[in-house]
């Protein structure tokens, strides 16, 4: 039996230059502003990079390796979480595409590679569009928005 893939495809329009969004997703003190977590690799193809939680503890939560990097418009790693890394066919791919769109960049994230129904699809489905929200207000506005917040009950 072969296992379904699927994949999850989120795009957004940043006021920002293609350099400042790259620098966003892979400068470790950056990342931890409006992420919470720091993506950390020397991004050189091949490498490794890891998430890491910016507190105190600095727990490693996900791995992989740098795929590919054109910056300051492509980058492509794998993802898994650390407690999976042995395991090859835990892996995701993730693609982030960024492009010039008059005043402004539009960025696409491609997730793909995912196991249908699994943990780390539902995860993703809602973690990147908060993600990527935090990244927008960070970049247009200094600040990252609260990805712990709660719906307030109706």
């Amino acid at each position: 039996m072969t296992t379904e893939m699927t994949s999850f495809v989120y795009v957004t329009y940043i006021i920002s230059t293609p350099e400042k969004v790259f620098e966003a997703i892979t400068k470790p003190d950056l990342a931890r502003r409006y992420w919470g977590h720091e993506n950390v690799s020397d991004w050189k193809p091949g490498s490794k990079w890891e998430h890491v939680r910016a507190n105190d503890e600095r727990t490693v939560e996900l791995v992989g390796k740098v795929i590919e990097i054109l910056p300051p418009t492509r980058l492509v790693i794998t993802w898994a979480n650390a407690s999976q890394a042995s395991d090859p066919a835990s892996y995701s791919r993730v693609t982030f595409a960024i492009d010039e769109y008059d005043n402004m960049v539009r960025l696409t994230v491609t997730h793909d590679e995912l196991e249908a129904g699994s943990g780390m699809e539902k995860g993703i489905r809602q973690g990147w569009p908060a993600v990527l929200s935090s990244l927008k207000s960070f970049l247009e506005t200094g600040r990252g928005i609260d990805l712990f917040a709660k719906p307030k009950s109706a």
